[in-house]
Order: C-alpha cells, then structure tokens, then sequence
C-alpha cells in the first residue's frame, strides 16, 4: 500500500491535460494545487519523520512497482508536452488561459522533465540514463546530467558549487550564479573526460556535443512542426522548469557550507550539509527529493527508501512552501537564520 502515496503527482499531469483542452480556471488547476492547496495543507500536517524497518526498507529497494511508477510518469510527461505544443498556440484562448497552459508546461518540466530525470540519473541502469537525459531535454538542460553527478554530489556546500547558495544571497542573485555556473561548470567535467580518455573534440565520446546537437533538433522539429509561436512557448515553459530546478537547488544548499580538514581538503558530505524536509506532501510530489540530506550521504539509494536523519538541518515547511517564501528574500533570511541557530549553523 505505500506505493500508492506515489500517485500523487499524477494529479498534475491530469491538471495539465485539462489545462491543455479547457479555458477559464481549469487552465491553472495543477499551479494552483501546487503553490496554494500543497502549501497550506502543510502548514497544519505535522512532518512525518518515520523511516522503514531494514525489512521494509529491503522489500521497497527490490520492489519494481517503484520503478514502474517512474516509467508510467516518463511517458506521461512526454505526453502531456506533446498536447502542450499541439495545444498552446490555440488562437481561439484567452491571453490568461495561454500563460496558465505555459506555467502548467514549466511546472511538469520542473517537476517530471528534471526532477524525474535526476532520479533515473543516478541510476547505473543505460535505459534509465537515457531516460534521464531524454526527460532533461524537455527544459533545454540535458548538461544537468554531467554536472550534478559528477560536479555537484563532489562539490556540494563548498565556494566550488555553483549550486549551493551562500548566507544571505538572494535566490534571485543566485539564479546568475548557479545557472552559468552549472553549464560552464559541465564543459570542464566534459573536457576533462576527453582528456583522459584521449578523443578529440568531435568524436562521439563528447556527450555536451551530442546533447547540444539534439536540443538544436528538438528546437528545429517544433517550429518545423507547429510554428514560431510555440517555439517560443515552449522556450518559455523550459526557462520555468530551469528556475524552479535552480529554486529547489537554492532551497537546499542555502548557507551551509563544508570545513576544510588538517590535510586542506573537504569532509565527506554529511547530512547536515543539506536542508531536509519530512513534510509528506511535499515529498511525495517530488519522489522524495526533500529528504537531500539521505540523498546527498548516499547518493545511489533509490527515492523510496530515502531516510531522515535526525542530525540533519530540517526546513521549516514543505518544498512548496520554501519556493515561496524564498521570492521573499527578507522573509526567507529571517525565517532561515532562526532554522540555522536552532540546528547551530549560524551561532
């Protein structure tokens, strides 16, 4: 029965189909479950801090229903961009009806396109990989690949990260910071690759090549496809999922930094060098990508046995709520600064 909670999500892509086929306030369905209904539902849903038993936690890990849930919302996803480009040029909608189709297609990009893809990305499994990048090139960010595997799970909560977040950076600074930064960051990983497996530039061992490539003809098919307008809503909604990537990865990271040891070089990555949440909605909707702290101590375990770890810093509210509350900086810091003293961060 646990894998039922797993469904939620699903919701949204029911969300988007309607959005993509109705007019008026069904338009904004899924953004509206996800930024008002979620949130304040967690507000008075206690954080569930439970983890399974070794037992439990062994039959979940070889259970392939789990694995089965992610394939169904694979195809989903790309479903629903489908009707979202068949769809969001209609001429006969409204202007507010259009934007409300185009945040629903940036919504399920953030959520399915590359939040999705960073679950199968971890895994070891070539067909899951692929998936993983297919899903990555819906936001036009098929390089998040290479970096957040072998740059940021070694550079987390370091000045080296351009994912982590320093104390008191606005996210609004951050998003000039991390989005650059990831992508010129996964060039020198790409490069270094190259290097020392000695193939040139042009040679099909040059995976940001061949991502590039493939985005350039995704970009090529659409507007071949349906026109120069959706193109550009469609350029539109992957910009949406980039952010709210970048927005989680603020959230996450936000202020907490690793030492350096005697030797002049970084710890192992602890839980406590990443913002946790155990507020079950929120969870849920992102295939446990709010407990990171388990996510980032053991990078390979698989989204259905993810534990809490009672060192780790807990965040105040779910993920929902905490990419609100960050459009507001002052807020954000003044909540985040009590999080940070209550757990001895900031002293």
């Amino acid at each position: 029965m646990r894998i039922l909670k797993y469904f939620l999500p699903f919701i949204l892509f029911a969300g988007a189909w309607l959005s993509y086929h109705s007019v008026g306030i069904a338009c904004w369905g899924s953004i509206l479950f996800s930024f008002i209904l979620i949130p304040l539902a967690e507000l008075f849903l206690p954080a569930d801090e439970g983890n399974l038993s070794e037992s439990d936690e062994l039959a979940a890990k070889n259970n392939p229903l789990y694995d089965g849930v992610l394939y169904v919302a694979f195809f989903l996803h790309l479903y629903c961009l489908y009707s979202f480009l068949d769809h969001v040029a209609s001429p006969e909608i409204m202007a507010q009806d259009r934007l409300g189709r185009i945040l629903t297609a940036g919504l399920l990009a953030g959520i399915f396109g590359i939040n999705l893809a960073h679950e199968l990305g971890h895994r070891s499994n070539k067909l899951e990989q692929g998936m993983a990048k297919l899903l990555l090139s819906t936001s036009l960010y098929m390089h998040f690949f290479i970096e957040h595997n072998r740059g940021h799970h070694t550079h987390v909560s370091t000045s080296d990260d351009p994912s982590t977040a320093k104390y008191r950076q606005s996210i609004f600074a951050f998003y000039f910071q991390t989005i650059p930064g990831t992508y010129l960051s996964a060039w020198r990983i790409n490069n270094k690759i190259l290097k020392n497996q000695q193939v040139g530039f042009f040679s099909i061992q040059n995976e940001m090549l061949l991502f590039h490539l493939f985005q350039v003809l995704l970009l090529v098919g659409i507007y071949g496809m349906w026109g120069l307008a959706t193109l550009g809503y469609f350029l539109v909604a992957a910009g949406i999922g980039i952010l709210l990537l970048e927005s989680v990865n603020y959230i996450e990271h936000y202020g907490l930094m690793r030492q350096m040891n005697s030797s002049n070089r970084y710890g192992r990555v602890q839980p406590e060098h990443s913002w946790n949440s155990n507020h079950l909605l929120g969870r849920v909707l992102l295939f446990e990508l709010s407990r990171h702290s388990d996510h980032h101590y053991s990078a390979s375990r698989k989204y259905q046995i993810l534990r809490h770890h009672a060192g780790a810093p807990q965040m105040p509210t779910g993920y929902p709520g905490m990419l609100i509350l960050a459009m507001i900086p002052p807020v954000y810091f003044k909540v985040m600064d009590q999080q940070m003293q209550k757990y001895g961060v900031l002293k």
